[in-house]
Order: structure tokens, then C-alpha cells, then sequence
């Protein structure tokens, strides 16, 4: 009897290396430690837009809020040199505004985890204080 070679594997197989049985899965089941910082920010905007929508009320329905990594690369001459941490936008259509909040400003200018929660209500506030016409002081994220 003549020694068989390994046959490779199927395609879509995992190897059975050195007599150990086949390979297990290469990532584990998500846990929160392997979610990215992307997602953990927009978690935190979608948050934050839920309680914002109880001061829009029926009027401002409407309103989108939405998550942008940078802001465009040419700033409006009236404002600021500096990134924006976020902006309100007017859109066509039935939506008729839009919340932005840019994250990767936001993040160079946080700490920690518990800072980027209050950076990230305080732009907020701030924008829908603008759509409101009232003092940011008003809105409590």
C-alpha cells in the first residue's frame, strides 16, 4: 500500500492543521469591546437626536440628523478657521433641515468616553437652539 497524500481542502473549508482538528471561526461573536469607534459614535448621536426630538415638537418633524467624518475643506469666509464641530443645514423637500455633527473634530477634542457624550449633546443643542431661535442654554441633552 502506497502512502496517500493530504488532499487539500475544499474551497470554503477550513484546514485541519497538524492533526488538531479543524480551525475555528477567524472573530468571535461581537461583543461591545470590538465595535469600532464609528459605530460607537453614531450610537451616541442617535442618542442624543432622540431626545432632541421632544424640543423639535410637530413643526420640525422633520428633522434629519446625520454624521459626516469631516466638514467640507472650504469653510464660508464668515466662519470660523477652526473645524466646526457640527452644522445645521437647509434641505429641499419635505425634510427641510438637517443636523450634522462632524466626528472626527469632535473626537480630537475629547478626553475620554464620558467626554464625547457631553461634546456630542452640547453640538446639538446647539444646532437645534439655532433652529429654534432660542439660546442653546434652553436645550437640555
Amino acid at each position: 500500500m502506497t502512502p496517500s497524500r493530504p488532499r487539500s481542502p475544499a474551497p470554503g473549508r477550513s484546514r485541519d492543521r497538524r492533526g488538531r482538528g479543524p480551525r475555528g471561526p477567524l472573530a468571535w461573536p461581537p461583543v461591545p469591546a470590538m465595535r469600532s469607534r464609528r459605530e460607537v459614535f453614531d450610537d451616541i448621536v442617535i442618542d442624543v437626536a432622540e431626545r432632541a426630538r421632544t424640543y423639535l415638537g410637530s413643526r420640525y418633524a422633520g428633522v434629519e440628523f446625520a454624521v459626516e467624518d469631516v466638514p467640507l475643506s472650504d469653510p464660508a469666509p464668515w466662519e470660523e478657521p477652526a473645524a466646526p464641530l457640527g452644522r445645521l443645514l437647509p434641505v429641499g423637500g419635505s425634510v427641510g433641515h438637517r443636523v450634522v455633527v462632524y466626528r472626527r473634530p469632535v473626537e480630537a477634542r475629547v478626553r475620554d468616553a464620558d467626554d464625547l457624550g457631553a461634546v456630542v449633546r452640547e453640538v446639538v443643542a446647539e444646532q437645534v437652539a439655532a433652529l429654534l431661535g432660542v439660546p442653546p442654554s434652553e436645550i437640555e441633552l
